[in-house]
């Protein structure tokens, strides 16, 4: 029998405790809670490497090429167009045979496409060639496989007493032969503004 009985009737306290016993057992059995990590989404959208306060060297076929100056590096080398991101800024030397400087360039942004070899390079982009030219335009594309640099956007080049403007222009990587694509003019240097220059 369930229940023990004393003078013919079930004791209250064994009742009591018997009832009390079930009604809290669920509680006690549910399982424990665990803490569970936030989902950060599929592996292509987050990147596999991140890195702070850059300063490399990036070779090509064996020799030095590119030196590279950064605040924040993410490879996403899991994206169906895998790419290297540079969020804060990036400023970097690209170097001839004779490990001169060929050329500057600095931007806000920048991606490169790894496997279509391709920078893309956004808001206030800065290069300037081994002649002293500088070019600014807000949006610029390298592409190494076919060593071209061109842009749609709008561009302003400084050369030696003169500024040319225009809407997209392209160029040989080195930026010695280019054409800008719709001229808007030629215009003199103001002496004050060559000397505001960093």
């Amino acid at each position: 029998m369930l229940f023990k009985k004393i003078s013919g009737k079930y004791n209250s306290i064994t009742v009591a405790i018997f009832v009390t016993v079930i009604l809290f057992l669920p509680l006690s059995c549910k399982r424990e809670k665990t803490d569970i990590l936030p989902n950060f989404g599929s592996r292509d959208s987050v990147p596999g490497m991140r890195a702070d306060s850059i300063v490399t060297l990036i070779s090509d076929s064996g020799r030095i090429r590119y030196k590279v100056i950064t605040a924040s590096w993410l490879i996403y080398d899991q994206a169906p167009d895998p790419y290297w991101f540079f969020p804060e800024k990036i400023y970097f030397e690209r170097f001839d045979d004779s490990m001169r400087i060929e050329s500057i360039v600095k931007s806000d942004t920048a991606r490169y496409f790894t496997k279509r070899k391709l920078w893309e390079l956004k808001n206030n982009v800065q290069v300037m060639n081994l002649a002293g030219e500088k070019f600014e335009t807000p949006l610029l594309y390298w592409d190494q496989n076919q060593h071209r640099i061109y842009s749609d956007s709008s561009i302003r080049i400084e050369q030696e007493g003169w500024i040319s403007t225009g809407q997209g222009f392209e160029s040989n990587e080195s930026l010695t032969i280019y054409s800008i694509l719709n001229s808007k003019g030629d215009f003199p240097l103001d002496p004050e503004e060559e000397n505001t220059d960093n």
